[in-house]
């Protein structure tokens, strides 16, 4: 063997090494809670600490925000002054993204529930209407399943009933490969970031620099491990059959331009064949995100879901009145 196929084998034993050794350092990786947002709360609770965002009138019904996966916050910002105006508006940050504590572990949906569940109950929140976006949606429906008196309606957006008809990208899909993603994801440029995120909006959308920051904000383990938590949990049992069988209303929405799941008009109806009751809608012009980039017409159908859900209970419960006063 010569000399310059030594010196090659030598520097790719090398290159392995610090490989194996940047992915234990990367999956190991932890960051405390911090707050990321105007009026952000630190929230410590068993295993971990949330961050939280409670906005509005205290002694409004509540609407709670949950966002969607690498994301935080911040991505409730068009919606909350329309929300807040008329209920108590609590969003979360989920385990592991933006302000919230990253852990090596936790990231099921179930354990995400439960963190929420808890932030809720230390804020005295119930009865709520919780919105939840992507990984949201399914974190969502684990509340709505493990908590049911806290939650009285979900609304759904963009999380499709299971996630195989889902898919993140080329960019974003690079960093989940074993060795190489946490190579990836220790030298990723704000560039990358930047145009993995595109796919979350319909084609054209300028990606704000904050949501950069939300992904630059997590560790390895809370990037990595979060969406495999939510697919192992649909491969359960899928997101209408679970919202059926709680029996609580249901909203979904999902824009038109989706880059992300396939087909959004045919994932709507799933929902409604599986969960007949179902009330769903296609916004025009968005994509993943309607939250972000069609605010003021996602805003007013929560808004409209709240008001159609709460007046559909007020006649059940004069009806149900109505046969006991009967003689």
């Amino acid at each position: 063997m010569g000399r310059g196929w030594k010196i090659a084998i030598v520097v790719v034993v090398a290159i392995a090494v610090l490989l194996g050794l940047n992915a234990v350092v990367t999956d190991n990786e932890t960051k405390g809670a911090e707050v990321t947002v105007p009026g952000g709360r630190i929230l410590h609770l068993r295993g971990a600490a949330l961050q939280v965002a409670d906005r509005g009138p205290r002694r409004a019904a509540p609407i709670v925000l949950l966002h969607c996966f690498s994301c935080g916050i911040d991505w409730w910002d068009g919606m909350m002054p329309r929300l807040q105006r008329e209920h108590r508006v609590v969003a979360v940050d989920l385990l592991g993204h933006d302000g919230a504590e990253k852990p090596t572990s936790g990231y099921t949906i179930p354990n995400q529930a439960d963190m929420v569940a808890q932030a809720l109950a230390k804020l005295g929140v119930s009865h709520a209407e919780v919105v939840g976006h992507s990984l949201g949606g399914a974190v969502a429906v684990g509340l709505a399943e493990r908590s049911p008196e806290l939650v009285d309606r979900v609304v759904i957006v963009d999380t499709p009933p299971a996630h195989n008809e889902a898919s993140l990208g080329l960019i974003a899909n690079a960093a989940f490969a074993p060795v190489i993603g946490e190579a990836f994801w220790r030298v990723k440029p704000d560039f990358a970031v930047r145009k993995g995120l595109e796919v979350a909006f319909a084609p054209g959308f300028d990606v704000p620099d904050a949501f950069v920051e939300d992904v630059n904000r997590m560790t390895y383990s809370s990037y990595h491990d979060s969406p495999e938590g939510s697919s192992d949990y649909v491969d359960e049992a899928s997101l209408d059959q679970r919202m059926k069988a709680t029996g609580k209303p249901l909203l979904v929405l999902m824009g038109a331009e989706e880059q992300i799941v396939e087909d959004p008009a045919a994932r709507l109806a799933e929902y409604r064949r599986t969960y007949p009751s179902t009330r769903t809608k296609l916004i025009q012009g968005a994509g993943h995100s309607p939250n972000v980039e069609k605010p003021a017409e996602t805003a007013a159908l929560v808004l409209e879901f709240d008001r159609l859900a709460r007046r559909e209970m007020q006649k059940r419960v004069q009806s149900r009145k109505g046969v006991r006063t009967r003689p």
